[in-house]
């Protein structure tokens, strides 16, 4: 007669680490968001994300102040510093609009709230859509792709929207960084949070009113 102890014990086993395994991936995003420095322009607009390293250096040359810290001290081998989580530049730095970011589907999405800017919808499968369609010259950019439904980019097809009686619900533009900085990081550290809210009003130009 076959024993049920080695099969039990196996489950037991895997279930141990099962849970091991989940509270590691618990404790690596952690780490991330403390490795992870949130960097704010001179305006306190967010530009992006930089390393502890790179934030000490600023910091530690005078072009950026620390607005954040965690409790934990950044020790060197003679001194110990503040642990920088949220940096502000000295200076404005200005970021001209040709270094806008290269588009994808998740960012744009993003950017629109994940609804239709036709009809609004938040629901069923959603596409991309040229407002301006490239068989009549439109381009593939921020202010010409929007997120479409399928069945009014069905609708649409190779048309205008005010051919076909649709309308935007608002004009398609770039997003701001804090976007990106949301899209980037796997979990908002609750020090960044009051930073980026107040930014999350405008990155989301295309959203319903």
């Amino acid at each position: 007669m076959r024993s049920c102890a080695a099969p039990a014990e196996s489950l037991a086993t895997a279930a141990i680490r099962g849970q091991g395994i989940a509270r590691a991936r618990v404790a690596a995003t952690f780490l991330r968001g403390m490795e992870q420095v949130l960097v704010l322009n001179a305006s306190f607009e967010p530009l992006n994300v930089c390393s502890v390293r790179r934030a000490h250096v600023l910091v530690f040359k005078g072009k950026a102040e620390v607005l954040e810290a965690l409790e934990r001290p950044l020790r060197t081998s003679t001194d110990t510093y503040p642990w920088p989580h949220v940096i502000r530049l000295v200076t404005y730095v200005h970021v001209p609009r040709a270094a806008q970011r290269k588009i994808s589907r998740r960012a744009l999405f993003a950017r629109d709230n994940w609804r239709c800017v036709y009809c609004g919808t938040v629901g069923g499968r959603l596409t991309l859509d040229h407002v301006l369609p490239r068989s009549r010259g439109g381009d593939s950019v921020w202010e010409n792709v929007v997120t479409s439904c399928a069945p009014c980019n069905l609708r649409k097809g190779n048309r205008l929207p005010e051919e076909v009686s649709m309308q935007l619900r608002a004009p398609p533009r770039p997003p701001q960084p804090v976007l990106f900085i949301r899209l980037a990081a796997a979990t908002i550290p609750t020090g960044w949070q009051p930073y980026l809210d107040h930014f999350s009003s405008t990155s989301s130009s295309t959203a319903a009113a």
